[in-house]
């Protein structure tokens, strides 16, 4: 026995949100894999729709949105015994992207205690730097925008038990982490793949039956 099973192993895709101090906590891998995600990319031009003299011009890399719903479902760990999922349901992974939003707790404690000792200029908190991984060629630097949550089922402590999550994300550039940080220089070897992939798919201009010139 060789142990292959003739199946492709499946990736998993994920959300990672960057936490030196608590690596573990941002980690949200997708139970199931989305079955499609809706991309969105608008150019960002340097003319107006006035300024003609400048059309064929780039201010930077497109902005991009990314739409997908991920599915959870505690069913497998009830019917394995698992204490977490029979005491929480899928609380624990919803509240673990849910947090993305927030604030750190502590953060804003302290920053309430600074407040009362007189200090007026608070810094907000920063969020850690989230990435959407989405297979070894996809790995990009995101921002949580919004998301909607159905809970479709809950146990008798009317804890979910099977939730649907609809995110947008907005993919974050080099123009918006600057490019000397980990986030532009992930963002700039998508970019940089993108292009290598592009010239793997090439069409000469003849297929099209007619000379342009170029």
């Amino acid at each position: 026995m060789t142990g292959f099973t003739g199946s492709p192993k499946l990736l998993k895709g994920a959300i990672v949100a960057v936490k030196p101090l608590d690596p573990s906590s941002g980690v949200i891998v997708f139970q199931y894999n989305p079955d499609s995600i809706t991309r969105t990319l608008r150019a960002r031009t340097a003319g107006s729709e006035s300024d003609k003299s400048e059309a064929l011009r780039l201010k930077g890399p497109p902005d991009e949105t990314v739409k997908l719903d991920i599915e959870l479902d505690a069913a497998d760990q009830l019917e394995t015994g698992d204490s977490t999922a029979q005491e929480l349901g899928v609380y624990p992974a919803l509240s673990r992207l849910e947090t993305l939003l927030y604030p750190s707790s502590a953060i804003v404690i302290a920053n309430e205690a600074l407040t009362l000792l007189g200090v007026i200029e608070v810094i907000p908190a920063e969020a850690p730097l989230t990435l959407l991984v989405w297979g070894l060629k996809r790995v990009v630097p995101v921002r949580l925008t919004s998301f909607t949550i159905t809970e479709e089922a809950f146990d008798p402590n009317l804890n979910p038990i099977r939730a649907k999550v609809s995110l947008e994300l907005a993919v974050l550039s080099y123009d918006d982490l600057g490019l000397l940080s980990v986030g532009g220089a992930l963002f700039m070897a998508h970019q940089i793949a993108k292009e290598a992939f592009a010239k793997q798919s090439t069409t000469p201009l003849a297929a099209t039956g007619i000379d342009i010139g170029i």
